[in-house]
């Protein structure tokens, strides 16, 4: 699509025209004021927006609230209209995302952007970050997360000022450190094949990520936006995923970048 093109469709580019000023001529790499720090990429939005379209997710974990929020909420709300034959095939939070931050301000921004018919295709949730040690390195990770499983991950938080805690005096608030985050590697052997994790930026976690996960995951780099792919690329647990692979929901589940 071209540039914001896909926001319309989605029904969202009055939100992002209201809050950000944007109108057609907008360039994804024009640079806004000063005073919308956190304006948005709109490339990493329709490149989730066409993974989610692409790989037909049903279920969303989202480590910081945000404008991603927002698209997710609303691409789920379409992939439902799409697949109104969605069987749960054990998938008990269909077409949700469950976002977490440990700011409660962003939650609250984020909460005011989500129009009424979007309300049930997404819940938000305030956790604090602790400090801890992951297999003897230092880490840091979300003291609460909602009891789901998701079929995609999105990593763009925790912001590193905001972590609680040490380890023998460590903390990753510094200027010349960065967050560590080790969520996934707790949740990793609950993950069902074909599970997809983004992380947006965070070279250094996405490494750490990597080196330390211990199933068969395909990785993919998109340096154009600074993005990081992986794929759960396993052979299927049993009969409720293969139901799901038999019946194409998770069609196209091995992407290209290049589709995005």
């Amino acid at each position: 699509m071209n540039q914001n093109s896909f926001l319309k469709k989605l029904q969202l580019d009055e939100i992002f025209k209201k809050e950000l000023g944007l109108n057609e001529s907008y360039s994804v790499n024009e640079k806004l004021t000063q005073t919308n720090p956190f304006a948005p990429d709109l490339r990493e939005l329709e490149s989730l927006y066409n993974l989610i379209t692409l790989t037909n997710r049903t279920t969303i974990l989202e480590f910081g609230c945000g404008w991603s929020s927002l698209v997710f909420a609303a691409s789920l709300s379409e992939q439902k209209t799409l697949h109104k034959e969605f069987n749960s095939f054990r998938r008990n939070n269909p077409f949700h995302c469950f976002s977490i931050d440990n700011d409660q301000e962003y939650i609250e921004i984020c909460e005011n952007r989500i129009s009424p018919s979007l309300k049930d295709f997404i819940s938000l949730h305030f956790s604090e970050v602790k400090m801890e040690e992951w297999n003897g390195r230092y880490a840091h990770s979300y003291s609460s997360i909602p009891l789901m499983n998701p079929d995609l991950i999105y990593i763009d938080a925790p912001g590193q000022q905001n972590v609680k805690g040490d380890i023998n005096g460590f903390n990753i608030a510094h200027n010349d450190l960065m967050p560590m985050s080790c969520d996934i590697l707790k949740l990793e052997h609950f993950l069902t094949p074909l599970t997809i994790i983004v992380i947006d930026g965070r070279a250094a976690n996405a490494r750490f990520i990597k080196s330390n996960l211990q199933r068969s995951w395909d990785y993919k780099y998109c340096k154009d936006r600074d993005q990081h792919f992986f794929l759960l690329n396993e052979e299927s647990l049993g009969k409720y995923q293969d139901q799901l692979i038999n019946e194409h929901y998770y069609i196209n589940a091995k992407w290209s970048i290049e589709d995005l």
